[in-house]
């Protein structure tokens, strides 16, 4: 079972994003006068963004982009570092940040929120202006620890609202609280390894494959449950 899930590594993972990008679109017309709605075109520019930042892969496993592949060897674009580093690294915190800052009331903690990824912002430019070179070779930590501070933050600005309000009532009907719980599972257990990720660098194939493990289960875990949630909440409950 090991063998086979580090093996289909690639497609399991493109399959669970997917389906959620599916469940989303399915679910749109309910969704459509809710927040939910951005949420579930993230879903959907995730799924894309996947798909095109694989582009180092289908261009070494298909055979009719082997031109491409030789056009691009050598040059700074030969490796997808710097697509995920734009859209992921700092698009998903920016992004989650706009999401909680539409669903939480309180103008203090949106304010919060918006300074705090605007100097992210301004400290993802920085870092990679300073770095130009390195910025398409390799990832940054900086950046992925700043950002996985941010979406912790808006989740503990969420949480605290729904706490402090009639919302705890109902808090297992909203879809919104499984968005937010399972995004604080997945960022609490991730955010670690990057402090590790020296050890990747080094080749060291045991941590290698235990953090294949750990990216997998949590992927599968979190798009499987955003797909359930999407198809099971209703919007009068978020």
């Amino acid at each position: 079972m090991k063998g086979f899930l580090l093996n289909n590594y690639f497609f399991i993972t493109h399959f669970v994003e997917i389906m959620a990008a599916l469940a989303g679109i399915y679910s749109y017309k309910k969704y459509k006068h809710t927040v939910v709605k951005y949420f579930i075109w993230f879903l959907v520019y995730i799924a894309v963004l996947e798909l095109i930042g694989a582009y180092p892969r289908f261009l070494r496993d298909f055979e009719f982009l082997r031109e491409v592949e030789v056009y691009l060897k050598g040059t700074k674009f030969e490796k997808n570092h710097w697509w995920y580093t734009i859209f992921w690294g700092m698009g998903s915190p920016m992004f989650y940040s706009f999401y909680f800052q539409n669903l939480i009331k309180s103008k203090k903690n949106t304010r919060w929120l918006y300074y705090s990824t605007l100097v992210f912002f301004v400290f993802c430019m920085v870092i990679i202006a300073s770095n130009w070179d390195i910025f398409f070779v390799a990832s940054f930590p900086g950046i992925s620890v700043f950002g996985a501070a941010i979406i912790l933050m808006s989740i503990v600005f969420y949480f605290l609202e729904i706490l402090q309000s009639d919302r705890i009532l109902s808090f297992n009907n909203s879809i919104n609280f499984y968005i937010s719980t399972v995004l604080l599972i997945w960022f609490l257990v991730i955010t670690p390894l990057v402090f590790y990720q020296i050890y990747y660098a080094m080749a060291d194939w045991s941590f290698i494959f235990l953090r294949w493990q750990i990216y997998l289960t949590l992927n599968i875990f979190m798009y499987s449950t955003f797909s359930i949630a999407l198809l099971w909440c209703k919007p009068q409950n978020n």
